[in-house]
């Protein structure tokens, strides 16, 4: 357990009134620039999470499709782990206040710009004043706005990631005003009017059903034969599922052991088969101990995937050695890391400002 200090300090870092109303919104007079926010919805300032804290009973929340959130980032010209907003199933609108560069991945969705169509998967950039509106998000459950530069958003344990825990962060609210951290000049094409950005992006597929990929769980023996369950038939992501973890509804194996289950730390991604009908599939948000048997653990690669499997889709489960899922993880990471070698190299020729690098953030999961 954690010293209880250790987490009251560290939630003093910004006054009370801070942590209550603005934990992702800056006051718009401490900023010169600013995205009003017009069209909430379900969306949050996220990152990749808070690293480091599990063994304080801190869960390292962030983005749920972090695939998605990183390309995100990288196409806007940031680092990785960079403040983006984390839209969730609803529409989403907001209007800068100065000429800015966007970048927008996740679920397919329609994007606009000042009502023009833009892409998503690409660099955009936006004038001030123009409206950024995200409607009609279908397949996947969420998209991910990425502005170079960043958000400038208060942090806490090195993350801005909402936390309930601490209570710490929140939705966002029609009228916000994110602060931004830099503009970005006018880019266009001096034909066509528009930039004509081809950096190949690394697109996550979304569609109406899931396969997502699991490694043997440290109770799988307890499961006998009815373990093979898992991977015969599909699942049904049901309503009760959000950020802490999804419940699927199917034919759930069945623990033959008799033995009592302690509780004990889990990792993201844990299979947990607790008594009834459901699996339990653990996500970012997940509490570090439980005391259910775990039949297997969902792939980095397969947690971005469940990150956008919406209620009612089906999910089937495919096998893989730690070893496979070492080299699904490193393959996906080696493209993300090619990418943002050829963003670099176009901001560079267009001579778009780019931030300063930050160290890297954690990425196991």
């Amino acid at each position: 357990m954690t010293d209880a200090r250790t987490v009251t300090d560290a939630r003093t870092v910004t006054d009370a009134r801070t942590v209550t109303d603005a934990r992702t919104v800056t006051d718009a007079r401490t900023a010169t620039d600013t995205l009003t926010v017009h069209r909430a919805g379900l969306a949050a300032v996220q990152d990749l999470g808070r690293f480091g804290h599990s063994r304080y009973g801190l869960p390292v929340n962030g983005a749920l499709d972090q695939h998605s959130a990183r390309v995100a980032n990288v196409l806007a010209g940031n680092d990785e782990g960079a403040p983006l907003v984390e839209i969730t199933a609803l529409d989403f609108g907001c209007t800068p206040s100065t000429d800015i560069l966007i970048a927008v991945t996740g679920a397919p969705a329609d994007v606009t710009v000042g009502g023009v169509p833009r892409p998503m998967w690409e660099p955009l950039p936006v004038r001030a004043g123009e409206t950024i509106a995200v409607s009609g998000i279908r397949l996947g459950l969420r998209v991910y706005l990425a502005v170079l530069g960043s958000v400038d958003t208060p942090s806490l344990l090195g993350s801005c990631a909402p936390d309930t825990i601490l209570g710490f962060g929140r939705s966002l609210r029609d009228g916000d005003e994110l602060a931004l951290r830099t503009s970005c000049p006018p880019v266009a094409h001096p034909v066509f009017g528009i930039p004509l950005f081809r950096v190949h992006a690394p697109v996550a597929h979304c569609a109406e059903s899931w396969t997502v990929d699991v490694t043997d769980g440290p109770d799988l023996a307890e499961f006998g034969d009815t373990a093979e369950r898992l991977f015969r038939s599909p699942f049904t992501v049901t309503p009760r599922s959000n950020h802490i973890g999804l419940r699927m509804s199917g034919d759930v194996p069945r623990r033959v052991a008799t033995g009592e289950v302690l509780s004990r730390g889990v990792p993201v991604g844990a299979v947990e088969v607790p008594a009834g009908d459901e699996l339990l599939v653990l996500h970012r948000g997940r509490g570090v101990t439980a005391g259910y048997p775990v039949l297997a653990v969902v792939t980095a690669t397969g947690l971005s995937a469940l990150g956008q499997a919406r209620p009612g889709q089906s999910v089937r489960f495919r096998h893989r050695t730690v070893e496979e899922a070492v080299a699904d993880y490193r393959s996906q990471r080696h493209a993300v890391r090619a990418l943002a070698t050829r963003v670099r190299t176009v901001f560079d020729e267009l001579r778009i400002p780019v931030p300063s690098a930050t160290p890297s953030v954690p990425s196991p999961v």
